[in-house]
């Protein structure tokens, strides 16, 4: 098919779907059988798949249900609604325990959590002035909602108005909108599940509609409370009860992970006998203080989790096992197995993580095996049924080389003093394999952010032989790719124009976009910090330079002997020094931009050492910076302030200090400093 006709087949199924879409879910009216309706969106999701330069700003794979019309007013949120973090198991519950014990600086990790189930619905947040509800908005992106108050005023669950003695002024209560599975059979025609009639339901345009459906509101949280009176979040969850809301049966208090354990595998029992869908519960500290100590990342609280139940299983056979080689020369073995489908997904490849899983668990080609998606994502190969194994079958042996044909090994890692359970590539841009899935990393959205230019396209100019290194992105030959099946005018200008506007990049997403071990977007940051432009980073490949800026990398906080090992070894590879170079003559790097921070610490270096009673070190740190100092690893003239903790402070770190005349705090002293 000419490139011509298959936009046109493309953009009029594409048409055609959102029309259904609308009619669907804002008119709940469908015009199309839903078997019909599966058939067009398969078709455009091949579609789409086969030639990812159709898609544009957006896939219809992104599309759930119908975008809300613009008769829906957008309002912030007075506090972001954030997502939370997921935990798949006892050892992740576990994780998650020790981070808020080591957070808090806690040895005790009895901690009480409030346990609420995760209703499968639609999130919602609800204010109240003086007693009356005078808002009510959609989750939407986290940071804005739609308002919905006229609609979520039809559930009879939720109050107009709060009677009690005393209301604090103002009160956000948040929730999630449902409908429950026996009134879901009686609208199950018109909608493909639960969850998608609730949210149809919520942007219909007339309430009166939204009405007529069975809409409920089970609430769990808060937002702004002004003034805030209470203490627990349980406490809360009572007093929500008293003024008329909704709460769920099953809320209940559980203290360390065995009560947690028993808790959970309760609910998982009677998961199916329960009226509304759930996948999870979530887990939050009970005491408020320590949910606002614990504060929250850029995604999610650091006091809550979703511990989600276990993944759909199902059985397969194991046709072959391949390698794949990742960005970072990871060397992970792939199950091919005979197409099954687990949880509504067809899999036909599972992870087998690495070669001690595979001895763990003696897979072999040919073996049955229980496949699962883990976290209900990533498929992976759980168990090998042994009793169904065949006489001739061969144990599998893990090669000694990687597809380029150069040596592969486990590093010694620095964090455990044990050797990896990954073998890797020692290569860097000189193995063809990881050089491609480092230009998978380099378009991504955390870096270079090219719209049109997705895997599937880097994998067919790579075969192409259109792009071979970072740079070539910058010298693609758009009237070659116009010849193209499938690219057009339109296609061929939008990625023109996606790749002129990547040439202009902040210096810490381009060290995260070049693909260097052990660093992510935290220690990115750091380092673009540190080197404040992309001519001092770029010393880092000159010789005379390189031993004293890497030794000098031992102050920044966050950045340890791994990284620096990690950096050493990719400036010391030859091309990888030649491919950055050449890269970084076809970009605008922009030099490092402080935040404008005025606090108490501006202006101020800090470092820590030895145990605190009060407070962690992590604490201490996000308070540091909060308050506009910047904290070091080590001591140097640099240094303005060393807090000296109690336990076990580093003799060596005090010495120095006294030596060079910088400021020697107690942990009592640092906080009169802070009043706190």
């Amino acid at each position: 098919m000419k490139r011509k006709d298959l936009e046109n087949k493309y953009n009029k199924q594409k048409k055609l779907l959102l029309k259904y879409n609308h009619h669907y879910f804002n008119l709940d009216s469908p015009i199309i059988s839903d078997a019909k309706y599966d058939q067009i969106k398969n078709e455009i999701i091949k579609l789409e798949n086969d030639f990812p330069y159709l898609i544009g700003k957006k896939s219809i794979q992104d599309q759930i249900g119908a975008p809300i019309t613009k008769k829906f007013k957008k309002i912030k949120h007075s506090i972001p609604m954030l997502s939370l973090s997921n935990t798949f198991d006892s050892k992740g519950m576990e994780d998650f325990i020790n981070k808020v014990a080591n957070y808090l600086n806690k040895k005790n990790k009895n901690f009480n959590f409030s346990s609420e189930l995760k209703i499968d619905g639609i999130s919602a947040s609800l204010t109240y002035k003086d007693g009356i509800l005078i808002k009510g908005l959609s989750r939407g992106d986290g940071k804005t909602g739609e308002d919905i108050l006229e609609n979520l005023k039809t559930i009879k669950d939720i109050p107009k108005k709060i009677i009690d003695n005393y209301i604090p002024k103002t009160i956000e209560v948040r929730g999630e909108v449902y409908i429950g599975k026996k009134d879901f059979t009686k609208l199950q025609k018109n909608f493909a599940n639960p969850r998608n009639a609730a949210g149809g339901s919520l942007r219909q345009k007339d309430s009166r509609e939204t009405k007529k459906i069975p809409l409920r509101f089970f609430a769990y949280g808060f937002g702004v409370i002004n003034p805030m009176t209470f203490q627990k979040q349980s406490e809360f969850i009572s007093k929500l009860k008293k003024w008329g809301f909704n709460v769920n049966p099953h809320n209940n208090l559980v203290k360390g992970i065995e009560e947690i354990e028993k808790h959970h595998k309760k609910i998982e029992s009677i998961r199916s006998s329960l009226d509304y869908d759930i996948d999870g519960i979530v887990y939050k500290i009970d005491d408020l203080s320590l949910q606002k100590r614990l504060g929250n990342t850029s995604n999610s609280p650091r006091w809550a989790t979703a511990y989600k139940f276990s993944s759909e299983k199902a059985i397969s056979v194991i046709k072959n096992i391949v390698i794949q080689v990742g960005r970072t020369g990871a060397i992970t073995p792939v199950a091919k197995v005979e197409p099954v489908t687990v949880g509504g997904v067809v899999v036909s490849n599972a992870s087998l993580h690495n070669e001690d899983e595979i001895e763990r668990k003696d897979v072999r080609i040919g073996d049955t095996v229980v496949v699962q998606r883990a976290g209900d994502v990533i498929p992976q190969v759980v168990s090998v049924d042994i009793t169904k194994r065949k006489k001739n079958s061969k144990k599998y042996i893990f090669p000694n080389k990687c597809l380029c044909g150069g040596k592969i090994q486990k590093e010694f890692n620095l964090s455990t003093n044990k050797e990896d359970a990954v073998r890797r590539c020692l290569k860097g841009y000189d193995c063809s394999y990881i050089a491609k899935e480092k230009l998978k990393h380099i378009v991504s959205k955390e870096a270079f952010n090219i719209d049109g230019l997705g895997k599937k396209v880097i994998d067919q100019f790579w075969q192409l032989k259109l792009i071979n290194t970072p740079s070539d992105i910058f010298e693609l030959n758009f009237d070659k790719i116009k010849t193209l099946e499938g690219w057009g005018e339109l296609s061929v200008n939008n990625l023109r124009t996606a790749i002129d506007g990547a040439k202009n990049i902040s210096l810490d997403r381009f060290i995260f976009s070049i693909g260097i071990r052990h660093i992510g977007q935290e220690n990115a940051k750091i380092l673009s910090s540190f080197f404040k432009s992309i001519n001092n980073f770029s010393k880092l490949y000159e010789e005379g330079n390189k031993d004293e800026l890497l030794e000098n990398l031992r102050d920044l906080d966050g950045i340890g002997e791994t990284q620096i090992v990690s950096i050493k070894s990719f400036f010391d590879n030859k091309e990888n020094v030649k491919i950055v170079k050449k890269l970084i003559t076809k970009l605008k790097i922009q030099d490092h931009k402080e935040l404008n921070k005025k606090g108490k610490l501006s202006n101020t270096n800090v470092m820590f050492t030895g145990g605190f009673k009060k407070i962690s070190r992590s604490e201490a740190k996000t308070l540091t910076e909060e308050l506009g100092g910047k904290v070091l690893g080590s001591v140097t003239k640099k240094l303005d302030i060393l807090v000296v903790g109690d336990s076990k402070p580093t003799k060596k770190k005090v010495d120095k200090a006294k030596e060079l005349k910088v400021k020697i705090f107690s942990e009592s002293d640092w906080y009169k400093l802070l009043n706190i």
